[in-house]
């Protein structure tokens, strides 16, 4: 079980608490042993008043009213007068550094005689000794009279203080804490492939350096972005002309020529047009498309599978169930369709999709019985322009595994290459399902 908070808001909270914790007991420690003289002295003298007090009563009154004298002792003011016995028991008296003040004050001022103890036959109390002429007494003073009755109630503020001080740290730490939870949200939204609104830039001087340092960062980011799709985009574009004519001299050669020379040209444009797609394609990832709430992953797996289909590509579907999810309908599609071209490219024709949920997410997975992905691979084979070293000398661009990527994670996705009981790969996509952290994001 995880003790230790992994918050910076709970740790720093919690380190506030051990601190003031540690300080207040050690006040209370230091409160004590300041104020223990002086209450111990302050007990002493009021046993002293007792004694002297009950001394001289016992003294001067006449011996026929002294019975009445013990009785109002005892019912007025709780003091009860004993006659010492050979054969009493007596507890030692605790070794507290409070009581033996009190009882060097009592020999000081009573007698070196005098004897302090907690219990006399049983009963508990303060008994004290004192002498009138050759007897020896017991006066038994309620412990009540002489102990403090604030200690429960100093307990208590400190206890209070201790709580405010506690509720104090978490205002001032959260407070802190806050723009440091707007970056990590920030920083969350560039994960997923948007852009951020700015962070304030409020607060002590280091967290403003930092989130002018992450704005700027931002910007940064977006401009090289935007260069980027610009540039895909442009080129694109540039190209789509020159092929657009050659397409058209093709189309015009009708029997001319060699029909396989014309076949290759025709499978060549065919390529370079699909290339095309597929940088476009990568380029408009993060374009603006609005997100669904309820959208149908199944629906758009069957619709994407029907129309490779209707081109004469036999897939097999198996689809479980699932929940509405958040998504970017045609962005998915896209990515389904990236991993279904990539099976059909490398996976000898046998190709299928299934669905399921699985530990709270939704799995799409195209399943091919191709060569597969080496384990040490799999990582490059998620970045763009990249392709194994066999397929370099064929067709595609490097982008399709890549732009599945992009797409899983700005739903906040990941990807999975797997090796296929039997042979071949799994291409595994897992989507959360529907909570509030998803709709905060936006996806």
């Amino acid at each position: 079980m995880r003790i230790w908070p992994r918050t910076l808001l709970w740790r720093s909270v919690l380190l506030i608490a051990l601190l003031l914790i540690v300080a207040h007991l050690a006040w209370l420690q230091i409160f004590r042993v300041t104020e223990r003289e002086p209450r111990a002295h302050q007990m002493a003298q009021q046993i002293v008043s007792v004694v002297n007090l009950t001394r001289a009563a016992l003294i001067t009154v006449q011996p026929s009213k002294r019975l009445e004298l013990l009785q109002d002792l005892s019912q007025q003011e709780g003091i009860q007068i004993y006659i010492a016995r050979p054969d009493e028991k007596i507890a030692p008296l605790p070794p507290r550094p409070f009581l033996q003040i009190v009882l060097t004050d009592l020999r000081r001022q009573l007698g070196p005689d005098t004897r302090l103890v907690m219990s006399r036959d049983g009963v508990p109390g303060v008994w004290v000794s004192f002498r009138i002429d050759e007897g020896d007494y017991w006066v038994l003073i309620p412990r009540a009279r002489l102990e403090r009755a604030e200690t429960l109630r100093w307990l208590g503020w400190g206890a209070l203080v201790l709580a405010l001080a506690l509720i104090g740290a978490f205002l001032i730490v959260a407070r802190i804490n806050r723009p440091l939870k707007a970056l990590t949200h920030a920083a969350e939204d560039i994960g997923r492939g948007k852009t951020p609104t700015p962070v304030a830039e409020t607060g002590p001087s280091e967290i403003r350096t930092l989130a002018r340092a992450f704005n700027q960062m931002t910007t940064d980011l977006k401009r090289a972005d935007d260069e980027r799709a610009l540039l895909l985009a442009g080129v694109s574009h540039d190209l789509r002309t020159p092929l657009s004519r050659i397409r058209l001299g093709l189309e015009m050669l009708d029997d001319k020529g060699d029909p396989a020379l014309k076949a290759d040209l025709v499978q060549d444009v065919q390529d370079i047009d699909a290339a095309i797609n597929q940088f476009l394609d990568f380029a408009r990832i993060n374009e603006g498309e609005a997100t669904v709430g309820d959208g149908d992953l199944n629906a758009i797996v069957r619709s994407a599978c029907e129309g490779y289909e209707r081109a004469g590509k036999s897939i097999e579907m198996r689809l479980a169930p699932l929940p509405p999810l958040q998504l970017r309908p045609l962005a998915i599609q896209r990515m389904i369709m990236n991993l279904i071209d990539n099976a059909l490219r490398h996976g000898g024709g046998e190709v299928e999709v299934a669905s399921a949920v699985e530990d709270g997410r939704a799995a799409i997975e195209v399943l091919d019985r191709g060569p597969g992905i080496p384990p040490e691979q799999i990582e490059r084979m998620l970045q763009p322009f990249t392709r194994m070293d066999r397929a370099r000398s064929g067709s595609g661009t490097g982008l399709g595994l890549a732009i599945v990527e992009r797409i899983a994670h700005m739903h906040g996705g990941r990807v999975k290459l797997l090796a296929r009981e039997g042979g071949g790969l799994r291409a595994r996509v897992e989507l959360p399902l529907f909570t509030t952290e998803t709709q905060r994001h936006g996806v």
